[in-house]
């Protein structure tokens, strides 16, 4: 008996159950063929699916996605290889890990874009600022910076981000950052009259 690894796991017997055949009459476009494929690795790709996303609702998706894929790439499949469960459980778990990245992806720009439409408009900035320094003074000074530096340096001072959150909320290095908050309170600096 030939035996092929499994994702996440010991190894798949090739149980001589005809998958190899199934999958050649797949790829000649045999959808009877392909039914007796699906009866065969579908439960096992759910549950590879399911192991890595939990949420069942997703994981159906994926899975039938997996499935898809599979009939429509029946023809790249090479026995020598691995053994056709193999290969669907390997598309599975790719299909799952590539969903759960993409899940993170949008969470992580949904979080950055609620930050930014959080941030304080430009007059509630001057008016924590009024209390020390004229007003008409600030908002010239704040225009006669670039938008970048005005962006950076309201996102650290008026709302307390560290120069860290700033870079990762504006998707920029951190040495970047850095030095437009730098040039903007030198140029904000030099606006004011401040003596260093």
């Amino acid at each position: 008996m030939r035996e092929h690894a499994r994702v996440g796991g010991g190894p798949v017997p090739d149980r001589g159950d005809g998958l190899p055949e199934l999958m050649d009459r797949v790829a000649r476009g045999d959808q009877e063929a392909f039914a007796g494929v699906f009866d065969r690795v579908s439960g096992p790709v759910l549950g590879v699916v399911r192991s890595v996303l939990r949420d069942p609702a997703q994981s159906e998706e994926v899975a039938q996605e997996v499935m898809v894929d599979l009939w429509r790439s029946a023809a790249r499949y090479r026995p020598d290889r691995g053994s056709v469960l193999n290969w669907a459980l390997t598309l599975a778990h790719r299909r799952a890990v590539d969903r759960v990245r993409s899940e993170q992806a949008a969470s992580d720009r949904a979080r950055r874009v609620a930050l930014l439409d959080h941030s304080p408009a430009y007059d509630e900035v001057t008016e924590e600022v009024e209390s020390r320094l004229d007003r008409e003074r600030v908002r010239r000074c704040l225009r006669g910076l670039t938008e970048r530096q005005r962006q950076s340096v309201t996102l650290a001072y008026y709302r307390g981000l560290t120069y860290r959150e700033v870079a990762e909320l504006l998707s920029l290095p951190l040495g970047t950052v850095k030095t437009r908050m730098r040039d903007g309170l030198i140029r904000l600096r030099d606006c004011l009259g401040v003596t260093a």
